[in-house]
């Protein structure tokens, strides 16, 4: 193959591939733990969606990427703002986006809670593939 045409080639491919990840809906992940942050990609890739993860609420609210983000997995408890703190300060901002909640916290007042101020789901810590599919697809739905 000619050079010119191989690189032109290879430039066409890229370009499909970036413009397929970015028909992907995004699914944002904030979460205080390391290990969440490093499985969750994975994993949402495996699901058909694009992910970006965050170690903080804080660094979710300066990034690029709320605006641009479909569902939002996010965890009750961080240091810092805590997830609750983000999802009131989303509805100060009129930033409607759907919202997992997932923590280690098992009180059912804590699900109930966030359930109340409009998220889609909260699980618990440790939680199934499937349960995490679930939710995301409902979330997705609402949007």
């Amino acid at each position: 193959m000619d050079a010119p045409l191989h690189e032109a080639h290879c430039c066409q491919v890229g370009l499909q591939q970036k413009n397929t990840a970015l028909n992907r809906p995004l699914v944002s992940v904030v979460d205080d733990d390391e290990s969440v942050r490093e499985s969750l990609p994975d994993l949402l890739g495996e699901f058909g969606f694009a992910a970006r993860v965050f170690s903080s609420a804080e660094e979710f609210l300066a990034s690029a990427y709320v605006d641009e983000t479909s569902c939002l997995i996010l965890d009750f408890a961080m240091p810092g703002m805590s997830g609750l703190e983000l999802q009131k300060q989303l509805k100060l901002r009129r930033r409607e986006i759907p919202i997992v909640f997932i923590t280690a916290q098992r009180e059912e007042i804590v699900r109930r809670q966030v359930i109340e101020l409009g998220a889609i789901e909260c699980l618990f810590k440790p939680f199934s593939d499937a349960a995490l599919l679930a939710a995301i697809n409902s979330a997705l739905h609402v949007r």
